[in-house]
């Protein structure tokens, strides 16, 4: 399969799956006599596992790292991946603490603004934005 054809049956970019390969996440295709790449089932399964680990969040270290297991299964053990998806776990419930909090600020100010004509000058959000304290 061409890489426009691969592309297409995921709806990514060409740069997006030759980002791939530059990372080592997808080895480089080998080329046809014409010189275009040429990818093989094993590559479109390996795509395919790349984006739907980066479809739930996975970075792309993660996803090294779990196609490092993937490629080496019997060198590891379910817990071994399960602590992966349980760190990210962990990741997503401090970005959504840190969302959460950060709502909350935003919240005061937009409570705090009368939201009027009045002129700007006397805007209580400017203001606050201009304290050196955090919101």
């Amino acid at each position: 399969m061409k890489i426009g054809a691969l592309a297409q049956q995921f709806d990514v970019t060409v740069d997006t799956i030759r980002f791939y390969e530059k990372q080592g996440l997808l080895a480089t295709a080998p080329r046809s006599g014409a010189g275009y790449r040429q990818y093989s089932t094993g590559d479109v399964q390996r795509l395919s596992f790349i984006l739907r680990a980066k479809a739930i969040g996975f970075s792309l270290q993660q996803i090294r790292e779990l196609l490092a297991i993937e490629d080496n299964k019997s060198a590891w053990v379910c817990a071994d991946v399960k602590d992966k998806v349980a760190l990210k776990i962990q990741e997503i419930e401090q970005q959504r603490a840190e969302l959460q909090r950060l709502q909350q600020a935003l919240q005061q100010l937009h409570n705090a603004c009368c939201g009027g004509t009045v002129s700007a000058t006397a805007c209580s959000i400017l203001a606050a934005l201009a304290q050196a304290e955090p919101v």
